[in-house]
Parts: structure tokens; sequence; C-alpha cells
């Protein structure tokens, strides 16, 4: 066997090696490269529904944390979550949170997405993807489904169906990424007299006159 005839074979070996390698990515990339907790996150690809249309990405929120709410108008789940990501908004929307709830109805579908979010009276940033190109890059299995990514582009929680997003956990989770102090605990009134001011305590005098009888 020639030395060129032995570069053939390795040149074939490494061909048929590399179609079985895209082969794999292609149908089991979702089992190869999973969208989770701790991986980057993947790009999105969706168009504005205020003012001139435009697609925006998540370059367009680079520096904030962002929680990425991806939704149907006929997902009756997510309808049930939407007032929670409203009060989260409202809470850290002007202390670097961008909320960006992307819609995934059929096309031609923008004036019922417009209705839905005057309906609920949502002030957050909400989307249009028809051609759900976000659904696809984020593995997307159910609606809703949503995902918080720091500052970094890294995927810090993912969940999957409806979740009270205004909920202690949550805020605090949002407060640990923004970088924003705890909240101080709530402790009890305090009391300086012997007495006290708490209905359920009874008093020095009370207590000494039951001892009398």
């Amino acid at each position: 066997m020639t030395l060129r005839q032995q570069w053939g074979i390795v040149a074939g070996v490494v061909l048929l090696l590399a179609v079985a390698l895209a082969a794999g990515v292609h149908f089991l990339g979702d089992e190869l490269f999973p969208v989770s907790v701790g991986s980057s996150a993947p790009p999105i690809h969706a168009t504005t529904l205020v003012g001139p249309k435009r697609m925006k990405t998540l370059a367009d929120y680079k520096g904030k944390v962002v929680l990425l709410n991806v939704w149907a108008t006929w997902c009756e789940p997510c309808r049930v979550e939407m007032p929670s990501i409203e009060k989260l908004h409202k809470e850290f929307g002007d202390r670097g949170l961008a909320v960006v709830a992307v819609s995934v109805d059929d096309p031609n579908s923008e004036a019922r997405v417009l209705d839905y979010a005057k309906e609920l009276g949502l002030t957050f940033e909400v989307l249009y993807d028809p051609e759900q190109i976000t659904k696809t890059s984020y593995q997307i299995t159910g609606f809703p489904e949503t995902f918080v990514i720091g500052r970094d582009g890294t995927i810090r929680k993912k969940v999957i169906g409806a979740a009270d997003w205004s909920s202690d956990a949550n805020r605090s989770l949002m407060r640990e990424l923004l970088g924003i102090p705890p909240e101080a605990p709530v402790t009890a009134a305090r009391t300086d007299s012997v007495t006290g001011d708490r209905p359920d305590s009874l008093s020095l005098n009370a207590v000494r006159a039951q001892s009398a009888r």
C-alpha cells in the first residue's frame, strides 16, 4: 500500500467521523447539550410589538439580569403566573432586572398578544416569536417555561410550569443576582415596660392579684 493510499484511508475515516458527529449533534443535540442551570443562555430572536418593529436578542439586555418567560395566549398556566411576574418587574425593573416575555403564538397573532398584555395590565416587555426560534433554542418542552439569566449570561434558574415569581424565595434570588442587600428581618415590637403592650401579656399587678387569692 502506497503512502498516498494510506493518507486516503485516513482522510476517509476522518470524514466518516465528522459526518457521524454532525448527525449526532443534529439528532441528539438536546441530550448532548441540554439547556439547564449552569449552562450559557442560548440566543433569542423575537420582535417588538410596541413602537417600530425590530428584532431583539440577548445582547439588548447586556449587563442586566434577565427573566425570560416563554409563553402563549392560549396557555392557561401562563395567565395564572403573569401577575406575579408583573409584581417582580415593578419591584426590580428599575434596579437591573429585565423581564422579557416571548410569545410563541401563531403567525399574525400580534393583535391577540397585545390585547392579552393590555387585559392583564402587563408593563414589562412582551416580544413575539411566531417562528418559535426561542422555543427551539431553549428546548422548551411545555408552557410556560422560564429562565433566570445572570449578568454573565449563565442560566441561574429554570422553571417548567407556572410559578409564583413574587414569592420570598424568588425575590431573594433577584436580590442576590442584582447585588441588592437582603431585606432586614421583621422583628417583634419591643416592650420597655414590665407590663408590655401585647394583648396576650399579663400585667404585674394582675399576677400579684391572682397570687393573693
